[in-house]
């Protein structure tokens, strides 16, 4: 099946146009200005998740037991970011703040700045909004970085950037970019259609256009590529299938000598390896070592910490498991897939979403739509005490978790000072 295009860097575009104007970084997160918006940004805090955690990240009501995992929520990548959103709005006042897309994947949190009056451009660069910036207009690039030819396009037009991408995106571009000074062409793992992945793949372009990448998404996709490196698969319909995630001019027949691996930061870490171990597999049989063969792991720290707590929390015996997070957060999604092979697990963005203890609204992986599902019976059997489980994404807030947390006591008559 061929992907739809997605939006990527022209790799063959030099990146230093004559007469590009220059722009000194500006840092927004001043003492005097986060000052001001300390009591904003204070606001995605809660005093009840906190004392959760001091007890050893269980609640325990009469009719409701509330596990936490060990590590859950907010990363330090968001809270920069969105520390750079509103310093930037106060900062700026009185002058037009445009943001790339959302600042992170949270509903919460963008509803929050849209109220602020922050505008948004979208990630297609032949949107009417990009030919009417001027250099009175400041735009914001999210958490996930853009890519090469969107920052060029800012550059051009001469706005005000203020960049709050994550640390960890940047180091897996330095990776790319050192595979492509080498003459290795990367293996994105991650998701076509995801902002990071866009962003990385324009870096493997290099500083010349002339780097390659290919993007895989899962681990059918990835052994469809061993059997190419190995000498197993058919040109043309291989091109066809990974048709829009590959760069200008990809060859596989001579791009695919040798290769280097990186991800999407937010990816499923076992499955990485997995691809890794494949990838690595299928350069040996073809070369008989792993010479042509590199990998580092770029999948973040703070993704890693929510799997693993994630994986212990499922140790204990648990009735059920919410997940909680943006239904468009990659991260939250394989939390929400990690639980779901082991228990009932509802993947809500908020409390509302907890209607009773008959149904809730639940977001569905597969079907990438939320639904009216059922709870398990122990949810409604007030005769016992109900063992759930909760964690959150990296771009969750604590007072999105305790939301939730007393939505179910509510539901369980069970009594929150």
């Amino acid at each position: 099946m061929a992907y739809p295009a997605i939006f990527l860097d022209s790799c063959c575009a030099n990146r230093h146009n004559v007469g590009m104007k220059t722009h000194k970084p500006i840092n927004v997160r001043r003492p005097e200005v986060m000052a001001r918006v300390r009591d904003r940004v204070q606001q995605y805090d809660s005093e009840l998740v906190d004392s959760i955690r001091a007890n050893d990240n269980v609640l325990r009501l009469p009719g409701l037991e509330v596990h936490l995992a060990a590590s859950f929520g907010f990363c330090d990548g968001v809270k920069r970011a969105i520390e750079v959103a509103y310093a930037t709005c106060s900062m700026f006042e009185g002058r037009r703040i445009w943001l790339i897309g959302e600042i992170i994947h949270n509903p919460a949190v963008n509803a929050d700045l849209d109220a602020m009056g922050l505008r948004h451009l979208p990630w297609d660069l032949n949107a009417p909004a990009y030919s009417e910036l001027t250099e009175e207009d400041v735009v914001i690039i999210p958490a996930f970085g853009v890519s090469v030819s969107m920052r060029r396009k800012l550059e051009e037009k001469g706005v005000q950037l203020v960049d709050s991408t994550c640390g960890n995106v940047i180091r897996v571009w330095q990776k790319v970019r050192n595979y492509t000074k080498l003459g290795i062409t990367s293996v994105i793992h991650g998701k076509a259609k995801h902002e990071e992945s866009q962003a990385t793949a324009s870096q493997s372009c290099g500083e010349d256009g002339k780097g390659n990448f290919i993007l895989i998404f899962n681990e059918e996709e990835a052994q469809m590529l061993a059997d190419y490196i190995a000498g197993r698969g058919e040109r043309d319909s291989f091109l066809a299938h990974f048709e829009g995630c590959y760069s200008d001019g990809f060859d596989p027949d001579v791009h695919l000598a040798e290769i280097g691996m990186a991800n999407q930061t937010t990816m499923l870490k076992s499955e990485t390896a997995r691809i890794q171990n494949m990838l690595r597999a299928a350069v040996t049989e073809r070369d008989g070592d792993d010479l042509r063969f590199h990998a580092f792991d770029t999948i973040c720290g703070a993704t890693q910490d929510r799997q693993n707590a994630l994986f212990d929390l499922l140790d204990k015996p648990l009735d059920a498991m919410f997940i909680i997070g943006g239904y468009n957060s990659s991260n939250t999604t394989h939390l929400a897939h990690i639980a779901s092979l082991k228990l009932p697990t509802f993947f809500v963005k908020e409390a509302e979403c907890l209607v009773n203890l008959d149904f809730i609204r639940s977001f569905d992986v597969k079907a990438k739509a939320e639904l009216e599902v059922a709870l398990p019976p122990q949810a409604a059997d007030l005769s016992r005490p109900w063992r759930v489980g909760v964690t959150a994404g990296a771009s969750c807030p604590a007072n999105v978790i305790e939301s939730v947390v007393r939505r179910l006591a509510e539901l369980r008559g069970c009594s929150l000072n």
